[in-house]
């Protein structure tokens, strides 16, 4: 905590006001409170030696010269190896509305899948299915609604979705179109020939009888 950082550094160093509330991302006005004791009463100060934020050398530079401004040090963090990413909290007002959300989302993708629907808005497979066949006894209660507009997610989460469903459309289209047979315009053509053939061997034929009689 920023207030709680400086509240240490103004009871434990000499540095000025300027370089504390520069280092903590603090206004002048608001060190100078926490100094008189108007701002952040009560809270626990925090010491940046031991959190890692500032070696006691830096410190001691900088209470050397009024002019020098702290560094913070920078920690390369790890990355968190198998840490799920926590699910988004959905304020239980809402949550009655999530079947809203799943018509709105049946209505206007059809193509979606209930894997995609239960990881955009956390659902389950068996309320998806229920609505799909309308055994809901609150069916007729349902009004479709944006899952965004309700809480349910986030805009990027949907265009994402969306953007997938499209991709997937676009990838069934192009099979189809390849799975399309072609007429050879060779064949064709020789047909045509066979059938002009005929005919005029017909025109011939007929000629001849004529003449005959």
């Amino acid at each position: 905590m920023p207030k709680a950082t400086a509240a240490w550094l103004i009871s434990n160093t000499t540095l000025t006001f300027d370089q504390i509330a520069k280092f903590c991302g603090l206004h002048l006005l608001e060190v100078q409170g926490i100094a008189d004791g108007e701002v952040a009463v009560g809270i626990p100060e925090e010491k940046p030696i031991i959190n890692g934020q500032l070696p006691r050398d830096e410190i001691s530079r900088c209470e050397g010269s009024s002019t020098a401004e702290l560094k913070l040090i920078e920690v390369e963090m790890s990355p968190m190896v198998g840490v799920k990413k926590a699910r988004t909290y959905v304020p239980v007002a809402v949550r009655h509305k999530k079947p809203w959300a799943i018509v709105w989302l049946l209505k206007n993708y059809p193509e979606i899948t209930d894997g995609q629907i239960i990881k955009l808005i956390g659902t389950t497979r068996h309320t998806i299915n229920s609505l799909k066949d309308k055994q809901t006894w609150t069916a007729q209660h349902i009004k479709p609604a944006d899952p965004v507009l309700l809480g349910l997610c986030s805009q990027i989460a949907l265009n994402e979705l969306v953007d997938a469903i499209e991709k997937g459309r676009q990838e069934s289209a192009s099979t189809e179109k390849s799975d399309t047979p072609v007429t050879d315009e060779t064949d064709s053509d020789i047909s045509r020939a066979r059938t002009e053939m005929h005919t005029d061997v017909s025109e011939q034929d007929s000629d001849q009888e004529s003449n005959n009689n």
